[in-house]
């Protein structure tokens, strides 16, 4: 049997481990930065973590900047203000610092500082990154605190852009990390709730990649293995916050999770991006709370995959039914919504959610083609309650 033909690419550099955040200065100096901007969110810019690594950057001698306009769901303005900011100080490149939101906003301030076109011409559709001013992109260093979205090894930005009024995946093979500092001590003082959320978004890249029918099978591995990690850790790390170990495992696994969505992603982000849009929900819950309902909507085409996935994680029995019962398991343990009506989420919008789900890069993942017509009705279940059959 002939394979496929596919154009695979793996990540960057990663200092894994704790302590690893030391190292920043000389990761910084490795990407040719002496002037960096460290981008962050406001809740984090007053943390101890921002304070110690700005004070580890100008003990190194670094002139580091300080950036905390981003929003839980970044918008194409926090972005504007970025790049203006950078321009302002003279930085040479950037720190992104947080969870996914941080990650994505400061990879696309990077990014921005040295295009002329909108934001939107760069949404990850056919090649349109190659309209991009290549050489003027800016080098960034990524410090994950949470263990969600693994955009640290990304090579897009999810961003809300006002022009078009809906979440863009921008994306450009510059826009990935010149090395990642992955130290789990930076995760220990998560909220159990955001532990939660973000290891559910984890979990549905995990997911979503392994059952994309797309053929990458190291992505596809690297699916599995990450899919492992979080069911050993993620409820260890809700638990209890303090856990090194699991914590560890759940930075790995957000990691893999992004580097194996090459491969694809799908429904569950097709509708999790619109409500986000709308409602300005948080896009790991809004994951956890869709993934149910998702999974059931392509049981006929990956029931014989998630079955094996079951089996390599010895769950009761080997089905697709042992996943859902552990899908839904999670959510009980969590306090996680059933429904999409409990985020405030109404049926007066379903038109306008399908419209945007349809035209989502991430629905083009789907093992079930997704349209406006068939995603209509799975935004119904997911705001009602009712499992598609």
């Amino acid at each position: 049997m002939s394979e496929p033909t596919a154009t695979w690419s793996f990540p960057t550099t990663i200092r894994f481990g704790a302590g690893r955040r030391r190292e920043l200065a000389e990761a910084c100096r490795g990407a040719g930065m002496t002037t960096p901007l460290v981008v962050t969110d406001a809740g984090l810019a007053e943390h101890a973590i921002t304070h110690e690594l700005l004070a580890i950057l100008r003990g190194e001698g670094l002139a580091a900047g300080l950036f905390a306009g981003v929003k839980g769901n970044p918008t194409s303005a926090n972005v504007d203000e970025g790049v203006a900011a950078l321009r302002a100080g003279g930085h040479d490149g950037v720190v992104a610092v947080g969870g996914g939101s941080a990650m994505d906003a400061g990879k696309a301030i990077a990014f921005m500082t040295a295009q002329t076109l909108p934001m939107e011409t760069f949404e990850d559709i056919g090649d349109n990154w190659k309209q991009a001013d290549h050489a003027g992109i800016l080098p960034s260093i990524a410090l994950p605190t949470t263990a969600g979205t693994g955009s640290e090894v990304g090579r897009a930005s999810v961003i809300h852009v006002a022009a078009v009024a809906r979440k863009v995946v921008v994306f450009h093979p510059g826009i990935l990390p010149k090395q990642v500092i992955a130290d789990p001590e930076l995760t220990t003082g998560l909220p159990a709730w955001v532990t939660a959320a973000t290891g559910m978004d984890a979990l549905a890249h995990c997911l979503e990649a392994y059952c994309a029918p797309n053929f990458h099978p190291m992505a596809k591995g690297i699916a599995v293995e990450g899919t492992r990690r979080i069911h050993r850790s993620l409820v260890r790390a809700y638990r209890d916050g303090s856990d090194l170990d699991a914590r560890s495992d759940m930075l790995a696994a957000a990691m893999m999770g992004c580097v194996a969505f090459q491969k694809g992603l799908g429904g569950i982000h097709a509708m999790s991006h619109p409500v986000g849009s709308l409602y300005d929900t948080h896009h790991g819950l809004t994951n956890a709370v869709v993934m149910p309902y998702v999974l059931a909507f392509n049981r006929s085409v990956v029931e014989p995959d998630l079955g094996r996935l079951a089996g390599y994680l010895e769950l009761p029995d080997a089905s697709f039914q042992a996943i859902m019962d552990w899908v839904v398991d999670l959510r009980r343990e969590f306090h996680i919504p059933a429904t999409l009506a409990e985020l405030g989420v109404a049926t007066d919008r379903l038109d306008e959610m399908a419209a945007m789900g349809e035209i989502d890069p991430t629905a083009t993942g789907n093992p079930i083609p997704l349209t406006r017509d068939n995603l209509r009705p799975l935004f119904q279940n997911a705001i009602s309650g009712k499992m598609p059959a």
